[in-house]
């Protein structure tokens, strides 16, 4: 049995779609939230109604539709703020009660273990959230693709890179929770992604730079 619970709220800002999720240990009630965007109020319900106690935020990346509540939740709760180092160091992202990250680090929300993964590729230092049935991948991988790799600090290479870590040390029986949806629910396991998701299919480095770079993809915003 987890020592954990996941709540997934899905937000939104126009045409932006966001999943967020609050991940609550069950002994303390201690409380880490993941990339809070969009909607306060809706977050602060949730929190209110599970009697949360907020001690963290986890970010992904830095984009702003990942952290645009971040100071709001600080000056309430107070948390911890947790970053990779690559990322924050790249973008020069700042705020109070900043945690820098490297990959394989460890976070303890109350009696829960989080084990963080350095995923470059759609940000200089992307990163995903690894708990013991599943993983929070923000925009490094969804259930039907990847992140793309061509704004600042993107790389495909490091894009492939990241998959092909998440393909050899994390249990396909774990459960895939990403930051946007292109029709698929979250929470398929990665196993499901294995055979269905042509980005963790393609083996040449060579190969998946082409396809990810290649132009005129559609839909790309297109959220649900």
């Amino acid at each position: 049995m987890n020592s954990f619970q996941v709540y997934q709220l899905k937000l939104k800002s126009m045409f932006f779609k966001n999943y967020c999720y609050i991940i609550m240990d069950t002994a303390t009630k201690q409380t880490a939230i993941v990339d809070p965007a969009w909607e306060l109020d809706t977050i602060e319900l949730l929190l209110n109604k599970i009697n949360a106690d907020l001690v963290m935020i986890l970010l992904t990346h830095s984009h702003f539709d990942h952290v645009n509540l971040v100071n709001p939740l600080l000056k309430k709760y107070n948390p911890q703020v947790v970053m990779s180092a690559k990322e924050i160091d790249y973008y020069k992202f700042a705020c109070n009660n900043l945690m820098p990250i490297a990959h394989d680090d460890l976070l303890t929300v109350g009696d829960t273990k989080i084990k963080c993964l350095l995923t470059p590729g759609h940000t200089a230092g992307s990163a995903c959230f690894l708990l013991s049935d599943c993983l929070f991948t923000g925009d490094t991988i969804f259930i039907e693709g990847c992140g793309m790799c061509d704004a600042n600090g993107g790389n495909p290479a490091e894009m492939y890179n990241s998959i092909q870590l998440i393909k050899n040390t994390v249990s396909p029986d774990v459960l895939i929770y990403p930051a946007h949806s292109y029709g698929k629910a979250p929470g398929y396991p990665l196993n499901y992604l294995l055979k269905e998701n042509i980005y963790f299919q393609i083996d040449k480095r060579e190969h998946f730079i082409a396809f990810r770079m290649r132009k005129n993809q559609n839909n790309l915003f297109t959220f649900y």
